[in-house]
């Protein structure tokens, strides 16, 4: 039995109290007290506003949402890359209370059209194309009603809900409004926007993010005013953030890191945000970081790795650089280090968490020891708790010893859209979240993630569930069987493995199966190693040893599991 002392169970602090505003209301407050700060840096873009800019381009968007018929509650999606659009987005949905749905820019077709559906998305913003990407082409082929409808009256037999597609291009497309027009319809003045958001709670949805599971499809993380503000403020905390502080951001807007740790971070201290690309380039985001001064700079561990060997890393002063983040996937030891060392990150801290707690449970701070920065995740943020449990019996673990790491408090999700039941096999009647990573604590609080009990596999900082991938592939004409698996790979810390049996007689290739995928998953869920078997590793009672699949792969490519803190 263990005692309060000896339980792996840490409370964080409640000395500072929550923020019960809502989003909107937060930053109006925050712009009306430092108008001529700057907020928002978009070097691609070539643009630069100040707190008062922003808001009054927020306020203007708002306006043309309402004044195109959307109102609370409904969802619009955005499917792009980071800029001034994105970020206009995620205040001006929030100032209303419309749900913002964030979708991967690398969703292919069956992808995108599961999203919209499932949320029943009333309006679209999209990017036209992204290198290989077409993404009017992929709306087209789901929506041929575009090329015969007005902006705005959209009926697509296969998106039955969607009324609204806006370009962020700006060419004028059939059936689409371009975002500049759209903008164009709202008014900074308009008193609409000010009772819609007189009307909001915070407790109330304001954005939804798709998670996978073991059901292969994914499901929407729907998440309040107050989970994402109060997780933004608490992050940008432990950074020790000011309004002195410019913070580079090329980690996604569509995932937490860049929507949550990134953007909510800075605008909850009166922080500068510096967007260096629309998507990751390291030469890009050193060379922001030089010109801009930032102060912070945050990546995953294959981000700060591409900058620190790029040819032209010695050429840049980073000298500014104090702080961020580095999270998404285990973070080498040695890596860390070198981003200390190299890149003046002196107070680089270790984030821990998962999209259905908004994300952040456990944090490293600016003045964490070394040692613990490189070897956990910090430990439990303030107002929330943690506790490591036997997964079988439930009972709070001993500390240091492994277990199901839980969490609870003001950052648990609203529940996945549409899907109680699912909600509850995550949630218990206690408010536990159950994340399915396996942990330890120290006897400092300092948690250490040590495994997964789901079968989830880190590429690169994006997540990605097999179950999802073997059900795609069992729809290929020659595929009998499919088992995924993740690898250790030195470079995205994990790569997708598929062990396939095919049909009988049938005969298919490595090329067969990547050319299925493509167009239809996105690129990083497509297996790099696939192998055809006759048969899978099973248990007495016909359960696939998947772990015996992974360690046949490692052994046949001589490969070891990376390292990881």
């Amino acid at each position: 039995m263990t005692t309060p002392l000896t339980a792996s169970y840490a409370c964080g602090t409640d000395r500072e109290p929550l923020i019960t505003q809502t989003l909107g209301d937060f930053f109006d407050a925050m712009a009306a007290r430092q108008g001529e700060h700057a907020a928002l840096v978009s070097r691609h873009q070539g643009r630069r506003l100040s707190y008062a800019e922003l808001r009054r381009e927020v306020d203007t968007l708002a306006s043309a949402m309402l004044r195109s018929g959307l109102r609370k509650g409904d969802r619009v999606g955005i499917w792009a890359h980071n800029g001034v659009e994105w970020v206009l987005m995620q205040l001006a949905t929030a100032k209303v209370g419309i749900i913002l749905v964030n979708i991967n820019p690398a969703y292919r077709t069956s992808e995108v059209e599961y999203a919209l559906n499932k949320v029943a998305c009333r309006a679209l913003v999209t990017m036209p194309s992204f290198k290989t990407s077409d993404y009017l082409a992929m709306l087209r082929e789901l929506a041929p009603e575009l090329d015969r409808c007005a902006p705005g009256e959209l009926r697509a037999a296969r998106l039955p809900e969607l009324r609204l597609v806006v370009t962020l291009g700006d060419a004028e497309q059939p059936g689409m409004l371009r975002f500049a027009d759209w903008n164009a319809r709202g008014s900074a003045d308009d008193p609409a926007v000010a009772e819609a958001a007189a009307a909001l709670d915070a407790h109330e949805p304001i954005n939804i993010q798709f998670t996978s599971g073991t059901t292969g499809f994914p499901k929407g993380a729907t998440l309040t005013h107050n989970n994402i503000l109060n997780n933004g403020y608490f992050i940008g905390e432990a950074m020790k953030l000011t309004a002195a502080d410019r913070l580079c951001i090329p980690v996604p807007l569509y995932h937490c890191f860049g929507m949550v740790l990134g953007n909510l971070a800075c605008f909850t201290h009166g922080a500068t945000i510096v967007y260096p690309n629309d998507a990751f380039d390291p030469l890009a985001t050193l060379q922001a970081v030089q010109d801009e001064a930032c102060t912070g700079l945050h990546g995953v561990p294959t981000m700060f790795i591409a900058m620190l060997d790029h040819p032209r890393f010695k050429a840049f002063d980073l000298s500014t650089l104090r702080t961020g983040i580095m999270a998404g996937s285990p973070c080498p030891t040695e890596v860390m280090k070198r981003v200390v060392r190299d890149m003046h990150l002196s107070e680089i801290t270790i984030a821990y968490g998962m999209t259905e707690t908004a994300p952040v449970s456990c944090q490293s701070s600016t003045d964490t020891p070394l040692e613990k920065r490189v070897s956990t995740v910090g430990r439990v943020q303030p107002h929330l708790e943690v506790k490591i449990i036997d997964p079988q019996t439930g009972d709070v673990v001993p500390r240091g010893s492994p277990g199901e790491l839980c969490t609870r408090g003001y950052s648990v999700m609203h529940g996945y859209w549409g899907d109680a039941d699912k909600t509850r096999e995550v949630i218990d009647a206690e408010g536990w979240m159950h994340t399915g990573d396996l942990a330890t604590m120290d006897a400092e609080g300092y948690v250490n993630i040590v495994g997964r009990i789901k079968d989830m596999v880190i590429r690169g900082g994006e997540n990605v569930y097999p179950r999802e991938i073997e059900e795609f592939l069992y729809r290929h004409p020659q595929v009998q069987d499919v088992q995924v698996v993740g690898v250790p790979d030195a470079k995205y810390g994990e790569e997708l493995c598929a062990w396939i049996i095919p049909k009988p007689g049938a005969a298919p290739t490595e090329d067969d199966i990547r050319d299925f995928c493509k167009g239809q998953i996105a690129h990083y869920k497509i297996p790099r190693y696939i192998r055809f078997v006759q048969s899978f590793p099973m248990t007495i009672t016909g359960k696939v040893q998947k772990f015996k699949i992974r360690e046949a792969m490692k052994q046949e490519l001589g490969l070891r599991d990376a390292e990881t803190a």
